[in-house]
């Protein structure tokens, strides 16, 4: 894609996040759209919403469990920008209708100590520079119609991300093994999916990791006091308005989500 193409694509994305209306799949328009102009059309969204006051927190890595590329429909993880506009205070409320499509995702969120640089980074690496872990829902959501998506659409939409909750108890990693780490995930208190953190590469350690390196080879690293949710250890649900999301992790502690139906939710303080 030429940067004019890629300028009117990044506008059309945040021409559906200010309108709150769905586009069709950027790749119906640029069938040849590379994963290197997906990530060029995320990153000019990402200097418009950093030129209007945002500040980036943290990353988010998608697409990294089997359950999620099936459902999605793709065969490789990707990574998005997590701003401080997306975080919202566990149990406090959130409006759906911020969201255009929104689902849950249960995560086990890492929080860095020191920055982590790659390419070449290591699961050694990637210990050594998590502080703590919390519980975290994510909440995805796509400015494509109908999650009508390719790779190359979600890159391109910020790797589909909506929002996020953290819990409050922040846990280190000694003596924590993520891969074996289970989850439960429930709606209105009812059980609706479990898993376990090795559906995210294995471990989310190996999700870090892959940031890392990947982001490495565009020069960029991550940063102390920035937040990484690895990917989810289920596949994602849909929410609506009314309905309340917790996620209980062994080991960890428990995130809830609670979604209203009016009024902005109240970002957490940053």
């Amino acid at each position: 894609m030429d940067p004019g193409s890629v300028e009117k694509a990044a506008a059309a994305l945040l021409d559906a996040y200010a309108t709150r209306t769905p586009i069709a799949p950027l790749t119906a328009g640029h069938p040849d759209m590379s994963v290197a102009d997906a990530y060029a059309v995320q990153l000019a969204q990402v200097e418009a919403w950093m030129a209007a006051g945002a500040r980036i927190k943290g990353h988010k890595v998608g697409l990294t469990s089997a359950a999620m590329q099936r459902q999605m429909g793709v065969d490789q993880p990707d990574f998005g920008v997590l701003l401080d506009t997306m975080f919202f205070q566990d149990s406090a409320p959130i409006d759906t209708g911020r969201f255009l499509q929104p689902r849950i995702e249960p995560e086990i969120a890492f929080v860095l100590g020191r920055p982590l640089a790659g390419p070449g980074a290591t699961a050694a690496d990637a210990v050594a520079a998590v502080e703590y872990v919390l519980p975290a829902l994510e909440v995805i959501d796509s400015r494509i119609a109908d999650w009508k998506i390719t790779l190359p659409d979600t890159i391109a939409d910020n790797a589909s991300s909506g929002g996020v909750v953290l819990g409050t108890r922040p846990v280190r990693l000694d003596g924590l093994d993520l891969s074996l780490m289970g989850c439960l995930l429930r709606r209105d208190g009812d059980l609706i999916d479990t898993g376990a953190g090795g559906a995210v590469l294995g471990s989310p350690i190996n999700a870090l990791v892959w940031l890392a390196n990947v982001l490495g080879e565009r020069g960029a690293a991550l940063e102390a006091g920035h937040v990484v949710l690895p990917g989810s250890i289920t596949a994602a649900v849909p929410v609506a308005p009314g309905e309340t999301l917790t996620a209980e992790f062994a080991g960890i502690g428990t995130v809830t989500a609670r979604f209203g139906s009016s009024g902005i939710g109240k970002r957490e303080a940053s």
